[in-house]
Formats: structure tokens, C-alpha cells, sequence
């Protein structure tokens, strides 16, 4: 069989960076890459974007109509796990940066996570998920930031704010009483969380697999209102 390679399949603007994500195709698997070649996020290894859904979601599926905000669509697999463990009554809602990678995911990523842009309970908004936290005050049961490479910027720089005492003021401002607030990280970082226990959080840190128990190690942070 012949080893598969890794084929350009379309790039796409990041707004106010003057860079561009990269999807590529490896096989049957594809790839986001950012500017400099390195990896984003992938189709195959989504161990870590499901639990980031999973935690939160779970926790608050019971409310009444719960309504949870995803920072960071990617290839789709977060927002899949969310909808997988809320109910028939629960919004969600997505902020996504890029145009393109929303473009992506209603074409060839869709497939891959099961078409949740699909879902009546979905609604997609192309805009910065700093302007939502900035506009929704206690409007969220639960937050789940993937946006960029966490903590550590990767595509953005004004992704940065989001990690911030200011920020993170913000995503606490925007939570419901007793609401959650999860965030992908690549790896530890104790700084930031110190800025979670300042913003008012009760922070737990979690270790998860890249895939299916293997692969590279990835940090979630769960972070409790009161």
C-alpha cells in the first residue's frame, strides 16, 4: 500500500494577522497547519477536543435549555461531543475567527466529525469569541476555549487577551451561577493557571491523550464559577 502524503488543499486568511491556515489532505486524514508549517489540529487525533466538550456538557445538560459557547470550531470534533451530551433543548453557539475554517468544515472536515454544523441547535458566528464574551453577561452555563494553541499563541497575537486577567474576568462575567469554563492547552502552564484562581475559578487540571488513550499529552483546564 503506498504511503500517503501530504497535499495542499486550500489555505485561508486569518483576519487581522496577515498569515493564513493551511488544510491539507495526509491519506484519509487532514490537516491544519498554521503559518510556519507547524500543526494546528488534525482529524485523527481529537482525544483531548472531546473531553474539553465532554466535562462541561455533561455537567450541565440537566439544567434548563442550557446554552454553552465553543471558542474555536477547528475540525469540528468539540462541538460534536458537545451536542452528543447535551439535550434536544440546549443552544450552542460558536465563534470561529477564520471564514475558511468554517468553510471546511460544511465541505471536506464535516464528514469526519459527523456534520455537527448541521445541527438545529447550532449557530455559528465568524467573529472573535473575545466579542462575545465582552457582550454576553452572564449568558453561558458552560465556556469551552480551543482558540489557537491555548495559553501559548500560536496564529494570533491578540489571541493572547483572551488567557489574560482581563479575559478571563470576562469569561467569568459571561458565566451563569455555578457555570464552567474548560481550555485546551498543549501543555502546563501554572502561570495561567494562578490567573484562573485570581478571575474567582476553581481550577482542576487534566491530563488527556491526543487519541484514543495514546499520543501526545494535552492539559485541560476545568474551571468552576460559584
Amino acid at each position: 500500500m503506498p504511503k500517503p502524503f501530504l497535499k495542499l488543499i486550500d489555505t485561508a486568511p486569518i483576519p487581522g494577522s496577515g498569515g493564513e491556515l493551511g488544510l491539507y489532505e495526509f491519506g484519509e486524514d487532514f490537516v491544519i497547519k498554521v503559518p510556519g508549517g507547524q500543526d494546528l489540529m488534525r482529524t485523527r487525533a481529537h482525544g483531548s477536543a472531546d473531553v474539553l466538550a465532554e466535562i462541561p456538557c455533561t455537567e450541565v445538560a440537566g439544567r434548563e435549555r442550557p446554552r454553552v459557547l465553543i471558542g474555536g470550531l477547528g475540525v469540528g470534533f468539540t462541538l460534536a461531543a458537545a451536542l452528543r451530551h447535551l439535550g434536544p433543548n440546549a443552544e450552542v453557539v460558536v465563534a470561529e475567527l477564520v471564514p475558511g475554517v468554517v468553510e471546511w468544515n460544511r465541505g471536506p472536515l464535516g464528514e469526519h466529525a459527523g456534520h455537527p454544523l448541521r445541527d438545529a441547535r447550532v449557530t455559528v458566528h465568524e467573529v472573535d469569541v473575545a466579542v462575545l464574551l465582552r457582550a454576553e453577561a452572564r449568558s453561558f452555563d458552560a465556556i469551552m476555549l480551543d482558540v489557537d494553541n491555548g495559553p501559548e499563541g500560536l496564529t494570533h497575537k491578540k489571541n493572547d487577551w483572551l488567557y489574560s486577567k482581563a479575559g478571563l474576568k470576562a469569561s467569568f462575567e459571561a458565566l451563569r451561577p455555578s457555570g464552567l469554563l474548560t481550555v485546551w492547552s498543549a501543555g502546563p502552564d501554572p502561570e495561567f493557571s494562578k490567573r484562573l484562581g485570581i478571575a474567582g475559578f476553581a481550577v482542576e487540571e487534566l491530563v488527556v491523550r491526543a487519541h484514543l488513550g495514546k499520543g501526545a499529552r494535552h492539559l485541560i483546564f476545568v474551571a468552576r464559577a460559584p
